[in-house]
């Protein structure tokens, strides 16, 4: 149901735990989080607010809350999280994450990666492996998306 309203069409997170808020029993915005426990984290992303109810606030409470909840007894990796990462390319959400003393901001791409670096990677991480891919379609990267980054610590999470 929220998958036509996010821009990436990809697999599910691994390990990831899904959480939907609800107003009046209406589904309004969705939202994944899994772990990087390599970086002694959790990593929130793939949120969606319906479109109806964007704009409404309800998308920035409901993404503190969830990544609150990574620090509690609701995240079965609580005691090897550290902080909670998200990145968006949405303005206005960059913008409102800045102005929260929950976040801080961690990283800025203002523009696009370079997609024919990435393709070489996918493929030579996939030689040996009966996988056919075309250079001039593999890969990530070569868009114009501004995307920013924040994390929320577990001092900051209850502010």
């Amino acid at each position: 149901m929220f998958e036509p309203h996010h821009y990436l069409k990809l697999p599910r997170m691994v390990a990831a735990k899904y959480y939907v808020g609800f107003v009046d029993g209406e589904a309004v915005c969705h939202m994944a989080a899994s772990p990087r426990l390599e970086i002694g984290g959790m990593r929130a992303c793939r949120m969606v607010v319906m479109p109806e109810w964007q704009g409404a606030g309800v998308g920035m409470r409901f993404l503190n809350e969830v990544c609150r909840l990574q620090f509690t007894d609701a995240n079965k990796f609580a005691d090897r999280t550290k902080a909670v990462y998200f990145h968006t390319s949405h303005p206005g959400l960059c913008a409102a994450l800045r102005r929260d003393k929950r976040w801080i901001q961690v990283s800025q791409m203002m523009g696009g990666g370079h997609k024919g670096k990435s393709a070489q990677s996918c493929i030579a991480s996939r030689k040996g492996k009966i996988i056919t891919m075309n250079s001039q379609a593999a890969g990530y990267g070569g868009h114009q998306r501004a995307v920013q980054g924040f994390k929320m610590t577990k001092a900051r999470a209850d502010v």
